[in-house]
């Protein structure tokens, strides 16, 4: 997924292919579906279509450009690489899922934590090898502010993996563009940032899809 996302910025349109790339909120349920067999009710699958439509109606906002430009944009190349982009991030939050329910432990906690520590290791050898390669610079500073990035991105895997392993990862994701309206609200009142248009819609569409999906689970 990053590769890809780093290879769409060489296109000169690159803001639609990224636009593109957040419909990964769909993707999930799709893959979900296929690889593991998860279902979704009709009224989720709504506010899970409706959650992916304001995250790519809030991203084109912040990308400044019009839905016209994103729909003329649909058969270009960079389009086709943000879909994939979104399929491969799909995907990993699909296989997360299906690693921690295949260990089938009645413990969740240690599943969490074996499914967490496994994929931690795999990602800080794969990642620290290619930094020791290109970026030697970039992982001296890694061990210097190492100590808030862990915390945070302990706590943020954690929580992530004991959702995916409680309940359907369509469900999860599309709950967590909760995210989103945080990071919305903080730019409005804590750095007094200007808001787009579509950017107020796309944040709307989300909180709208995130009630529905919560009412339809009740």
């Amino acid at each position: 997924f990053t590769v890809l996302l780093l290879y769409l910025f060489q296109f000169r349109n690159f803001a639609v292919g990224t636009t593109f790339s957040k419909t990964e909120v769909f993707q999930v349920a799709v893959l979900g579906f296929l690889i593991l067999g998860d279902t979704v009710t009709a009224s989720a699958a709504a506010a899970i279509a409706l959650a992916g439509v304001g995250v790519v109606v809030l991203s084109a906002g912040q990308s400044k450009i019009s839905l016209k430009a994103l729909v003329a944009g649909v058969t270009e190349k960079p389009t086709m690489i943000g879909l994939i982009c979104g399929a491969f991030l799909g995907a990993s939050v699909v296989f997360f899922r299906g690693a921690a329910l295949s260990l089938k432990w009645d413990d969740l906690a240690m599943t969490v934590a074996y499914t967490v520590s496994v994929s931690l290791v795999i990602q800080t050898i794969a990642m620290g090898a290619f930094l020791a390669w290109k970026e030697a610079p970039t992982l001296k500073a890694v061990f210097v502010h190492w100590r808030w990035s862990a915390a945070v991105g302990m706590a943020g895997s954690i929580a992530w993996c004991f959702a995916f392993t409680m309940q359907n990862a369509a469900y999860v994701r599309a709950l967590g563009q909760i995210e989103l309206v945080f990071t919305f609200a903080a730019s409005i009142f804590l750095f007094k940032e200007k808001v787009a248009r579509l950017e107020v819609i796309g944040i709307a569409l989300i909180v709208l899809a995130i009630l529905l999906l919560i009412l339809s689970r009740a």
